[in-house]
């Protein structure tokens, strides 16, 4: 099985059959493109004079580079034609009726050395290949959509998969510059595994009403930094596609957090299936369109309580950490006057001189003045004591992430502070309705969830409890626009939105690596590549802190009960090695220490 894979076949002229085959004639092989449907094969090779004639426009490539790689691409209505492929690439409908048909046909078409790969992403390869004269020659060659774009290719064994047809693959995914992961047959494969499962989550979210289709995905985008929510990419994968991933992988895991959500069956039983339909969790101006278009459930733009909003004009920040100095910036650089109160004034004054570097960094780059720094840095002012408190609209709590002591802290500013001013925790795992006990005025009492950095980053998740007033969430939300954030809205329950979501899809990635499934590094590279995230779940959970990390996986699984959540293994005993991440130089890599 060494040959250089030059003659290559596609099964399926679909979307993801069309990009592969794009991929493979501009790499220089001769492709054969197999589809009963003529219409799918007009479109395909329609897609690929369009998309070369771009290229050509860009000047990427000549027009006679153009002409060779229209000429190597040839479509056929028959299987016949795949007779002198040295590689056939299968990508027909998730079924393993349809998928059987076809490899059960190559058996007679193909020479006995040529290797056959499935496209598929929820079925079993092993599967696939005991139904083969050949099994050896099978094995999964998972490209992800658009294919000339993205980098990712998962190239499955199974247990009979011969090492030379790997090999084969893998050094053709190099040649055409594509990114390999080498991984093990069970569904979802490495991305799509850790992907459906958030997805999953994020759907059974949106269905508990806990919070809106909009706000989920602004706080995954805002709070994670991922290029679509994942409301909006089940609807661009496709609600149908979605729940038989899921079905596939609880079957395999009976992993309650891949079980599908009901409303993904309810949604593709009524043929809402997303964008391909024009709706789904999203109304799209026409059927295949990604335009997003008003619906009934679309917020207005006024949106509100309705309650007046109290008027904000000093703000406390409580702590001395980076969080604290970090909104103290936030409040100042927005023209709010404020108090950063720390446990001593040499707390203080080391809190504020933090400020002062990272404005000072702002002025270096250009993005502010050295005026507006000076404005800005005469608007803080720090003090020794929450005693300073007494005058202020605004207290927000940015102190350590351990409840006794925030409760302690709320007993306090309730004494402090003046009546009707609000009071804020910025919690990310601890019960708000806890701290709000802590006070006489529990109504006054709500959560804002800043992201560190909070300069930089955009969201701020605003919690309210059962006890919260109305007039107190309209100001928190009025306050967050003017400091130039997006506020979200949910309730108080652990997680809130983006952990809640997030450190399952973490928790699942480090059981993958415990499983011996997949390596740290393939497992990072499918989810930067094939998931556009901006970082691999292991080089997150090192960056976020291994320890802080386990508390909020604790804090899920002791609220949610359910089994799936329970923190991996591995991350405990990380964790009791004191191996913390990058702060002790070891976490799940090892870090050169500064």
């Amino acid at each position: 099985m060494d040959t250089p894979l030059s003659t290559i076949a596609v099964v399926g002229l679909g979307t993801m059959g069309a990009g592969i085959a794009e991929v493979l004639a501009r790499a220089g092989r001769e492709v054969i493109g197999i589809d009963i449907s003529e219409a799918a094969a007009t479109r395909a090779t329609a897609t690929l004079e369009a998309a070369t004639a771009r290229s050509v426009a860009r000047e990427r490539i000549t027009e006679e580079e153009r002409r060779d790689i229209l000429a190597r691409f040839r479509t056929f209505s028959d299987l016949q034609a795949a007779a002198n492929a040295d590689l056939v690439i299968e990508v027909v409908p998730e079924s393993y009726e349809a998928k059987q048909q076809v490899f059960r046909a190559l058996d007679s078409v193909v020479r006995p050395d040529a290797i056959i790969a499935t496209g598929t992403n929820a079925l079993s390869v092993t599967r696939l290949a005991a139904d083969s004269a050949h099994p050896e020659r099978v094995l999964g060659l998972h490209f992800f959509n658009p294919a000339p774009a993205m980098k990712l290719v998962e190239v499955v064994s199974s247990v009979l998969t011969a090492p030379q047809a790997v090999a084969a693959v893998t050094d053709l995914a190099h040649q055409l510059g594509k990114e390999p992961v080498a991984v093990g047959d069970r569904p979802g494969f490495v991305a799509d595994g850790l992907l459906f499962g958030y997805l999953n989550q994020a759907a059974a979210m949106y269905e508990a009403k806990y919070a809106s289709r909009e706000d989920i995905d602004a706080a995954m985008k805002l709070g994670c930094g991922l290029p679509m929510g994942p409301l909006a990419l089940l609807d661009l994968i496709g609600i149908d596609t979605a729940r038989t991933v899921l079905d596939a992988m609880y079957a395999e895991s009976r992993d309650r957090l891949h079980a599908p959500a009901p409303i993904l069956k309810q949604l593709s039983e009524a043929g809402l299936t997303g964008r391909k339909s024009g709706r789904g969790f999203y109304t799209y101006e026409a059927a295949g369109s990604g335009v997003v278009v008003r619906d009934a459930l679309t917020p207005l733009e006024t949106a509100g309580t309705g309650a007046p909003a109290r008027e904000v004009r000093s703000v406390g920040v409580a702590g001395s950490g980076t969080m604290a100095s970090g909104i103290a910036e936030v409040f100042a650089k927005a023209g709010y006057d404020v108090v950063l109160a720390a446990r001593s004034p040499e707390k203080a004054e080391a809190a504020k001189a933090r400020i002062t570097k990272s404005l000072a960094r702002s002025v270096d780059k250009g993005r502010m003045t050295a005026e507006a720094r000076d404005e800005t840095l005469a608007r803080i002012t720090p003090a020794g004591s929450l005693d300073a408190f007494a005058e202020v609209d605004l207290a927000v709590e940015a102190v350590a992430e351990d409840l006794e002591i925030k409760q302690q802290l709320f007993a306090t500013l309730d004494k402090v502070c003046k009546p009707g001013a609000v009071l804020a925790t910025t919690t990310s795992s601890l019960p708000v309705v806890a701290c709000a006990r802590a006070t006489s005025r529990p109504q006054d009492v709500i959560g804002m969830h800043f992201f560190n950095p909070a300069p930089a980053m955009k969201l701020v998740e605003v919690v309210r409890t059962v006890l919260t007033g109305d007039d107190v969430h309209a100001t928190v939300r009025e306050v967050t626009a003017k400091i130039r954030k997006h506020p979200v809205d949910c309730g108080d329950r652990a997680g809130f939105i983006v952990n809640a979501l997030l450190f399952p899809y973490l928790n699942n990635a480090i059981k993958m690596v415990e499983q011996h499934y997949a390596s740290l590094d393939d497992i990072d590279a499918a989810m930067k590549l094939g998931g556009g995230y901006p970082m691999g779940p292991f080089e997150l959970l090192d960056v976020v802190g291994l320890d802080v990390s386990l508390a909020i996986e604790q804090v899920l699984h002791r609220e949610f009960r359910d089994p799936g959540l329970a923190p991996a293994p591995l991350l405990e005993h990380l964790v009791a090695a004191g191996c913390l991440g990058r702060k002790t130089g070891r976490g799940f890599r090892e870090y050169a220490r500064r």
